[in-house]
Parts: C-alpha cells; sequence; structure tokens
C-alpha cells in the first residue's frame, strides 16, 4: 500500500506541476467513457482533479471502464495541460489533468441512494440516514471546514487575551435550568442519576470562586426539549467567564471575539462596535427581542390618529391602557428583485394570519395610492388625518400601511414585529452575506408566568439585578431590570450573558421570588451557594452558540447544516438508530424497569 498513498490531494494541482509524477487517493466523482478513453473526475475534500484514461494499456483501459461514482481509487501519472479549449476555469484544478498509467480500485461502492453533488436537495431523513455519503458533498466538507476554522479562531484569540480551556464534568447533580435534563441512572447507586449538563453555569462560577479569572470551554450542552432548526438535543457553545468585570468589559471582549472569528475565518472586516438597543427599545421598535437589522421597516405609534377616529376596536384597546401600532411597506421595497409588484388582499389576508399566531385579534390595513391618498381597508375611518398620517409614517404613493391594536402592548408590539419578519423573508430582504450585530441590553430580571401564578427567572436565577433595583427586590420583582445581555445577528440570538450573582444572600433571595423554599434551594444549589462564602469575586460570562454562529457565517437556516451528526426533528439519528432499546441485563445492572410503552411511539 505504501506506493499507493498520495503525493498531491486532488485540489492542489496548478499549471505549475505540469510534468511531474503523482499519486492521487479519492473517490470518484464522475467517469466519461468517450469510445477507448475515459475522462474521469477524482474528488478528495480538498476539490476535484480530472484523470485521463487512454486505451494504449489493456489493464488500465479495462479497470477504467469498471468505475463507477463513489469508488475510492488510487490514480498514478502525469500531470499535462489541458488544452486551452478545454481549460475548465470554474475548477482550481481546471488547467491541468492527470494522466493516469496506473489506477486502482480500493473498494468498491453500491449505487449511493442520492448524487453526491446534489445531497442539498434530497429530502433531509435521507441525508441524516447516509450522512457519511452526505458529507462528501463540497458544500457540507465547506461547512464542516468553516466551523473548524470558526472552532480554531476562537481557541486562538481567547488563548491570546490570556484566558485558560478548562473542562468542566459531563456527569452532574440535576438542576432546573429551564428544560429537562437528560438523565443518567447510576450502576453503582441505585435510584440515583447523573444529569447531562445544559450548561456549565453553575462549574464555570465555580470556577471564578476557585481563582480561574479568566476561562473558556468549547463546551458541549443536552437539553431535552422539542427539536427546531436552531435547536438540537446536543449543542455546543463557546462558554467563556471572567471575575473582576462589569458589563462593558464583556461586551467589548465579545465584540473583539466575533471581530476576530470573522476575519480569520470569512476574511470579513465587522464593526468595532455594535450597535446597542435596550429591550423596550427593541421590543417597541422591530417588536422582537431579537431585531433583524438588515433591514429597516420599523415599528411606529399610531395611537395619535386613532383618538380622532370613530373606529371602535383601536379605541377600546387604548381605553384598556393597550397599544395601537403600524408598519410600512415601502413601494420600492415591493417592487424590489422577486418581490411583488403589490400586495393582493390574500397576502395580506397571509400577514394577518401571521399576527394572529402571536395572539393579535386581526390586523388592518390601508394603502397610499397614486395620489397620494389613503385607500381600502380602514381608510374610510381616517380620511380627514390621511395627510398628516402620511407625514408621520412617511408613507408615500404605492405603500402599504398594516395596523395592529390590543390591550395588551406586548402582543400588539410581537405579532407585528413577527409580521415584519415574514415580510423581510417574503421581500427577500435579508441578505444572508450581510452580517447585523445587535446587543440587547437591560432586559427585565423576572418574568410573570400567569399559568402557573409565579415569578420566574427571565433568563437564569444566577443572573445580577442592576445595582438601583437590589434594595427592592422583592417589593416590585416586574420592574427590576437584570445586568442581562443577549447577542443578536441577523435575527438569531447568538449569545446570551449576564453579570453573576457573587453574593450568598442576594442568592437565596432570587431563589425565595421564583418560588425555590430554603430548602429546596439548598439541596439543589447548596454546593453554590456554599462557595460563596469563602470569598467569592464579582464576575460574568457568555456563552455565544457555535452552532447558530457557524449557521449564520454559512448562510445557512437550521444548525443541522453545520453538525457532522446531527439529529431529526423528532430527536432520532436515522443512520445509527439512536435512542435505542438495550437488553434486559443492561437494565438489571442500573435497577431499571421499563414500563408503560415501550416502543418509543409518541
Amino acid at each position: 500500500m505504501t506506493n499507493l498513498l498520495r503525493t498531491y490531494t486532488c485540489g492542489a494541482l496548478r499549471g505549475i506541476d505540469v510534468g511531474k509524477a503523482v499519486v492521487l487517493n479519492g473517490w470518484v466523482n464522475k467517469v466519461r467513457n468517450h469510445g477507448g478513453i475515459s475522462f474521469i473526475d477524482v474528488r478528495d475534500r480538498y476539490g476535484i482533479t480530472q484523470v485521463f484514461a487512454g486505451d494504449e494499456d489493456a489493464a488500465l483501459k479495462e479497470t477504467a471502464a469498471a468505475l463507477k461514482n463513489e469508488f475510492c481509487v488510487v490514480v498514478e501519472g502525469e500531470v499535462r495541460a489541458r488544452p486551452p479549449a478545454m481549460v475548465n476555469n470554474d475548477m482550481p484544478t481546471g488547467a491541468v489533468e492527470v494522466v493516469a498509467k496506473r489506477l486502482v480500485i480500493l473498494s468498491r461502492s453500491e449505487t449511493p441512494p442520492f448524487q453526491i453533488d446534489e445531497a442539498g436537495n434530497v429530502r433531509e431523513e435521507l441525508r441524516l440516514k447516509y450522512r457519511y455519503l452526505d458529507l462528501r458533498s463540497q458544500a457540507m466538507q465547506r461547512r464542516i471546514k468553516l466551523r473548524n476554522d470558526v472552532t480554531f479562531a476562537a481557541r486562538a484569540f481567547l488563548e491570546a487575551e490570556g484566558f485558560l480551556e478548562i473542562e468542566t464534568p459531563t456527569f452532574i447533580k440535576s438542576t432546573p435550568e429551564g428544560a429537562r435534563d437528560y438523565l443518567v441512572p447510576s450502576r453503582l447507586y441505585p435510584g440515583q442519576f447523573y444529569a447531562l449538563p445544559q450548561s456549565p453555569q453553575l462549574y464555570k462560577q465555580i470556577l471564578m470562586v476557585a481563582g480561574f479569572d479568566k476561562y473558556f470551554q468549547i463546551a458541549r450542552c443536552y437539553r431535552d426539549e422539542d427539536a427546531r432548526g436552531d435547536r438540537q438535543p446536543e449543542f455546543t457553545q463557546i462558554d467563556i467567564e471572567m471575575s473582576f468585570v462589569g458589563r462593558e468589559q464583556v461586551l467589548s471582549l465579545t465584540e473583539r471575539l466575533m471581530g476576530h472569528i470573522f476575519e480569520r475565518a470569512l476574511g470579513v472586516t465587522l464593526p468595532t462596535q455594535f450597535t446597542r438597543l435596550t429591550y423596550e427599545e427593541a421590543l417597541e421598535t422591530y417588536g422582537t427581542d431579537k431585531p433583524d437589522l438588515r433591514f429597516g421597516m420599523t415599528l411606529r405609534d399610531f395611537a395619535p390618529f386613532v383618538r380622532k377616529a370613530e373606529f371602535r376596536a383601536f379605541k377600546e384597546a387604548l381605553d384598556a391602557g393597550g397599544a395601537v401600532k403600524a408598519l410600512v411597506v415601502k413601494k420600492d421595497v415591493m417592487n424590489a428583485p422577486n418581490g411583488g409588484k403589490e400586495y393582493s388582499r390574500k397576502q395580506i389576508e397571509e400577514l394577518e394570519a401571521q399576527a394572529k399566531i402571536y395572539k393579535a385579534a386581526g390586523m388592518a390595513w390601508m394603502k397610499v395610492n397614486a395620489a397620494g391618498i389613503l385607500e381600502g381597508g380602514v381608510s374610510k375611518f381616517f380620511v380627514e388625518q390621511q395627510t398628516a398620517i402620511c407625514a408621520a409614517l412617511d408613507a408615500g404613493p404605492g405603500d402599504l400601511v398594516l395596523i395592529v391594536g390590543g390591550a395588551k402592548r406586548k402582543v400588539v408590539n410581537t405579532a407585528l414585529g413577527a409580521v415584519r419578519t415574514k415580510l423581510g423573508h417574503d421581500l427577500r430582504l435579508c441578505d444572508s452575506a450581510q452580517f447585523a450585530f445587535v446587543w440587547i441590553i437591560d432586559f427585565p430580571l423576572f418574568e410573570f408566568n400567569e399559568e402557573e401564578g409565579r415569578w420566574e427567572a427571565a433568563h437564569h436565577m444566577f443572573s445580577r439585578p442592576q445595582e438601583e433595583f437590589i434594595a427592592s427586590l422583592e417589593k416590585d420583582p416586574g420592574a427590576v431590570k437584570g445586568d442581562l445581555y443577549d447577542l443578536v445577528l441577523n435575527g438569531c440570538e447568538l449569545a446570551s450573558g449576564s453579570i453573576r450573582i457573587h453574593e450568598s444572600d442576594l442568592q437565596k433571595r432570587i431563589f425565595s421570588i421564583v418560588g425555590f423554599d430554603p430548602e429546596n434551594a439548598e439541596k439543589r444549589f447548596g454546593f453554590l451557594t456554599e462557595a460563596f462564602k469563602y470569598g467569592a469575586p464579582p464576575h460574568g460570562g457568555i456563552a455565544p452558540g457555535l452552532d447558530r454562529l457557524v449557521m449564520l457565517m454559512a448562510g445557512e437556516t437550521s444548525i443541522k447544516e453545520v453538525i457532522a451528526f446531527p439529529k431529526n426533528s423528532f430527536a432520532q439519528s436515522p443512520m445509527d438508530e439512536c435512542p435505542g432499546e438495550v437488553d434486559a441485563k443492561q437494565l438489571r445492572e442500573l435497577h431499571l424497569a421499563i414500563t408503560g410503552n415501550p416502543t418509543g411511539s409518541k
């Protein structure tokens, strides 16, 4: 085998290599037989090289004729220049080809269930079942390479900043963090369980107590929750924690980290500082705390025009302490390439259906005609104010005005924000090559769970209240702002973090507000509050999601496209058929018995 080992990869050869004797290893990407000669495209992860097999050598000719796609082969031969008319400028190796002197089949392949170079057009379940074939595609290889580059760049940056990469346990104590834990039964301790970490949160805080003031980890995390495009049962985050810092230091470090990653992995230069919005500003302006800033179309206050009109539903909304907001879809946006000329009534109804998903009672609309006059929809209620409305909303001829009102201001903002997001995608305003970062700051520390009638942490229970609210925490939890921050990229939450609580007494107060009695809090988190008794430093951190980051950098909409072996939408792996049953002996060793439905069906 030694003399069959490659001397060059399939993406390396160029014009300067003409005349060289080479050995290539790879897979047959395509075979074209022309009488007694064959042209064979041989592929590895570095690229594709065209191989010419003539008819002078009978054994060579016979082997070439036997080749099929995805055979694993060795090619030994000499590099020659292609004739000028045969140069393929779409391939880095397109100026040359290898004239084969020997072809060896290392292993044969059955007919693949799909063409490798067309894997992106194959249904997802088939791609996941034959993931090893899907991963051979150039698109998947590029994305996995990008993931490697991003990970390496993050490590290099943080190491240069003085951070230590420290591993935290995979088997931990089950502590409530929002999602269900994956549990691992203990064989040695019957009836007891380890949990897989939803995040390294408690351990990285304990590392700060231990004096490791700059920690990071490319951390694997596990959450038993429903899967979706940007969520998996197991995922990876760039986990970062620092001592003796405030919010500004964390935000600045993260901005520099992202700048380094994008420069190294994509050659893209980011702004040195990202846009900042408070939580309230984001909701009022974009209708979401995850706004996509690649396009405008902001929410406008329509309440000033409601009092002078006879539209009862909007007046009742304001009387109930709610809001009425408007969104203007500009004519030039609707006339954008691949967009429509104007929105039809059917399309407006589709937008209204989107608003109703987010609990809006409905959505009103008006159009500005060529003469600058409001028409259609609810325009008859606002005829006397149409000049003022168009001026205030910056609405001109051909523009569409969408309006949502309701008794709950947050519902109005969220529903109209969802319409804005749909419009951004429908009108192709979201350029995947554009990267619009925004910090969302000043989140509420608590949210009220109406179904359970109690307060709960907006992010997690270890986030510190802003200083001005600490003395009056229990009086009005809804008014408390936390020292919390999210980093959003192109409408996707990329990272979440906070300055942490480092005092035992304050931590116990937070536990009490969210409904953990002292005994239960001690049982669940006693090892953390005990550590805080021994000189815990002020500390804070952030955890960018690696999967989401690479997904967005690659211009994809699902993290499955950037994970080598993801699960499907049912948290299953079609390739190795996990989760699967285990035999009775294993269950006995773990002191477990299966009851109920053992098939795993939903």
